[in-house]
């Protein structure tokens, strides 16, 4: 099954900007933070690209759940660092693109199965 469009597009430009942000924060020597968001920041597009490559359905809304809790665990690391105030980074954008990604996972995800039910 392959799939690319928008949500690709989306998590790889979130990647990108989880790479800029890791670089801020280890630069102010936020070693434990700035990894952590890097890690779930950049596999979010990962599996959004092993969901292109899926044998089925079935796998494909494995990886795409997958994608989900990524997604779900970088905007927890977000909101943690902003509402800490330990770095004086804002995030704000970094949140609000997380969340559209939450959204459009979400919904990739419940309709895909949906279509495996059927």
């Amino acid at each position: 099954m392959k799939y690319k469009g928008p949500i690709y597009d989306k998590s790889f430009e979130f990647g990108l900007i989880s790479i800029d942000l890791y670089k801020k924060l280890k630069s102010m020597k936020e070693y434990d933070l700035s990894r952590q968001i890097l890690k779930s920041g950049t596999s979010i597009g990962a599996n959004v690209n092993e969901a292109g490559a899926a044998v089925s359905r079935k796998d494909f809304v494995n990886k795409m759940s997958i994608a989900l809790k990524e997604a779900r665990e970088s905007w927890f690391w977000l909101e943690l660092l902003k509402a800490s105030d330990a770095v004086k980074v804002d995030v704000d954008q970094h949140i609000e693109k997380c969340q559209e990604l939450i959204k459009i996972l979400t919904s990739i995800v419940k309709t895909t199965q949906r279509t495996i039910k059927k």
